[in-house]
């Protein structure tokens, strides 16, 4: 069982940035594949950026590349999204999620029913 918190939310005005952090507790989190998604009021949860267990491999939704960047930290339990020019549609909830991944996968996730491990949420507001 793994436990995710996520962090570092907050408000902001556009073009400011911030970085949210997700913790995991309960067993290795080296071994998840970690995805970040967000959902509006009134909207569909989407994703927004995930990362393989390595950190070798990212993946970004068109709506945030060249403006966010994923991270895992060097203990391996942490999983950062610095957020950079941010837009008043960056405004939501924004969810980390782990699943577990074999020794040999280099794979990302986009999809949210491929994770197993979601945390509480934390709020941006991105105020115009």
């Amino acid at each position: 069982q793994v436990q995710l918190v996520e962090s570092g939310g907050g408000l902001v005005q556009a073009g400011g940035s911030l970085r949210v952090s997700c913790v995991a507790s309960g067993r290795s989190f080296s071994r998840y594949a970690t995805g970040w998604f967000r959902q509006a009021p009134g909207k569909e949860r989407e994703v927004v950026s995930a990362i393989s267990w390595n950190g070798d491999n990212t993946y970004y939704a068109d709506s945030v590349k060249g403006r966010f960047t994923i991270s895992r930290g060097n203990a391996k339990n942490t999983v950062y999204l610095q957020m950079n020019s941010l837009k008043p549609e960056d405004t939501a909830v924004y969810y980390c999620a782990a699943v577990s991944v074999t020794l040999d996968s280099r794979r990302y996730y986009y999809r949210d029913e491929e994770y197993d491990y979601w945390g509480q949420g934390t709020q941006v507001t991105v105020s115009s």
